[in-house]
């Protein structure tokens, strides 16, 4: 608060000081006799103006430190201390109060997260036994039901074990630090195994994929960078048509890598092109029935390349297809002057 302020909200006291100098001003007006007083009343006024600023100005500055504990930045976040008068101490016992109130919530807010995270996890874990078996069991029937059947089941559990595996990543983005490990690694034995895994959709939908032939080296954690390029594949396969193309391309430039996944497929419109990564927004194409999206794919790739340090960024033409890129920057530790 502003010693301004300050003085604007004691107008009332201001006032009332006016009117009882105002109604001395009368009194000795009609006092007969008095003679040469007037010069000694405005003496009076001037010496109570400069006196009653300078107590203003005295209690304002004693009060300014207790006001400064409710600042903005700091509201509800720490207990109010050092209160001197009744009205002060009023107001810490009901702030006091508030702020208590506000950390017993905050706890217990934190207290259910962590068990829902918990039995999350444990979830996933466990969900994990049966899709094996399942997956065990759809292997040893394979040759006794209809292979249009058995690929259409095939592509059902592993489209169950992609979901299972995007609620695991996404519980633990908020404990991203305490579960990555930034070595160096070749790009292609990060991807290589996630082309391996989506074999089943590039057969059945009869797509062609170019693979580079060169490699690169990039600083990383293989697991979360695999993670990221699975949605980028997935989503490339997803909504590229039938006999379609889908092109990885590595580049090693001065200051980084760049992996690029190209696809022929719809493309992205315009308005929704800026949005993509947006957590839960699935834009015109994700809202068909046949590519149904959850909206969390590219959320959860942007937000751990950005933990990583890898720029993820998206370019796209609707009816000529997608170019997914993430870059990988080169860490330097240090800058040789030339």
């Amino acid at each position: 608060m502003t010693f301004l302020n300050y003085l604007r909200d004691r107008v009332p006291i201001l006032i009332g000081w006016l009117l009882l100098d105002a109604l001395l001003v009368f009194m000795v007006w009609l006092t007969p006799g008095l003679t040469h007083f007037w010069d000694n009343l405005a003496y009076l006024f001037l010496l109570q103006l400069v006196l009653i600023f300078l107590l203003l100005a005295l209690y304002y500055f004693r009060k300014k430190e207790w006001l400064t504990q409710f600042r903005q930045d700091t509201s509800l976040q720490q207990f109010v201390k050092k209160g001197q008068t009744h009205e002060e101490r009023a107001i810490e016992h009901y702030v006091n109060q508030q702020v208590l109130e506000h950390r017993q919530t905050m706890q217990q807010v934190i207290d259910q997260q962590k068990d829902q995270k918990e039995y999350i996890d444990s979830w996933i874990h466990e969900i994990k036994v049966p899709l094996a078996a399942v997956d065990l069991i759809l292997r040893s029937i394979e040759f006794d039901v209809p292979d249009e059947k058995y690929l259409l089941l095939q592509d059902e559990v592993q489209r169950i074990d992609e979901y299972v595996e995007q609620v695991l990543y996404y519980s633990r983005a908020d404990e991203f630090v305490n579960d990555y490990l930034i070595q160096e690694y070749s790009l292609k034995a990060i991807i290589q195994p996630v082309i391996a895994s989506q074999a089943n959709y590039f057969i059945q939908k009869k797509l062609q994929l170019t693979i580079p032939e060169n490699d690169a080296r990039v600083l990383t954690d293989s697991k979360w960078i695999a993670f990221v390029f699975r949605q980028l594949l997935s989503n490339a396969i997803k909504y590229t048509p039938a006999n379609g193309t889908i092109m990885l391309m590595i580049t090693e430039k001065n200051d980084g890598v760049l992996l690029q996944v190209a696809d022929h497929g719809i493309g992205i419109p315009p308005e929704d092109l800026g949005r993509i990564f947006d957590k839960g927004f699935t834009g015109e194409n994700g809202r068909s029935a046949e590519k149904h999206s959850t909206g969390l794919g590219l959320y959860l790739a942007k937000q751990l390349t950005e933990k990583l340090g890898v720029t993820l960024t998206a370019e796209s033409e609707v009816g000529h297809g997608t170019t997914m890129k993430l870059f990988f920057p080169t860490l330097r530790y240090y800058h040789e002057k030339r």
